[in-house]
């Protein structure tokens, strides 16, 4: 009696291709289909390790870690400057999930603020806005605000006049010092005030 063998079910080609075609380890220029390209290292088919991103449309380009396809860790994010068509930066610092998160320099105005006085943040960000302690330096005015932040709203916090003359655009009038004509005094008030506060509880 003859002996009918079953052929081994192969698998479909295009899974082969696929797995041949995964991406991982550190990669020249990858191309998406809408333009942007991606230099750096992958892992799983997705961006994973130090890389660089480069967006077709806008222009805009990162520089820094990813993890499972998005931003997270140090990076820099940088647009191109209409005017004289070279990268200026836009944030440095930490980010998680795609988003600003942690601390980082947020640079604004036309020009770098290392060569044009831009104004610029520094501080704390959360989902991608400003949280916690911050500085927000007005450099076109020549003000910085210091302070506390939620959700990109200055909560609370000072603005002191800072470079005031060599700014482009001071604002009209300089912020008054506020001083105590006798501190010394104050203090002793203060003091007093709490020993007997102390001696009417005992």
């Amino acid at each position: 009696m003859p002996v009918a063998k079953c052929p081994r079910k192969s698998e479909p080609l295009w899974k082969g291709w696929n797995w041949k075609a995964r991406k991982n380890g550190l990669r020249h220029q990858v191309f998406a289909v809408n333009g942007d390209h991606y230099v750096g290292e992958w892992k799983d088919n997705l961006k994973h390790g130090k890389g660089t991103q480069v967006w077709k449309k806008s222009g805009a380009t990162y520089e820094g870690d990813w993890r499972f396809g998005k931003r997270d860790g140090y990076g820099t994010l940088s647009h191109p400057d209409p005017e004289t068509g070279k990268y200026r930066r836009v944030y440095s610092g930490w980010w998680k999930g795609d988003k600003k998160s942690g601390y980082g320099i947020q640079f604004y105005g036309p020009k770098d603020y290392y060569e044009e006085n831009g104004n610029r943040y520094e501080g704390s960000w959360e989902r991608g806005m400003k949280n916690g302690h911050g500085r927000f330096f007005h450099l076109d005015h020549g003000q910085l605000f210091e302070g506390f932040w939620v959700d990109d709203v200055a909560k609370c916090g000072t603005m002191i006049d800072f470079g005031r003359d060599e700014a482009p655009e001071p604002t009209q009038f300089p912020i008054p010092k506020v001083e105590i004509q006798d501190p010394d005094g104050v203090l002793k008030e203060a003091i007093a005030a709490l020993k007997k506060a102390e001696d009417e509880e005992d």
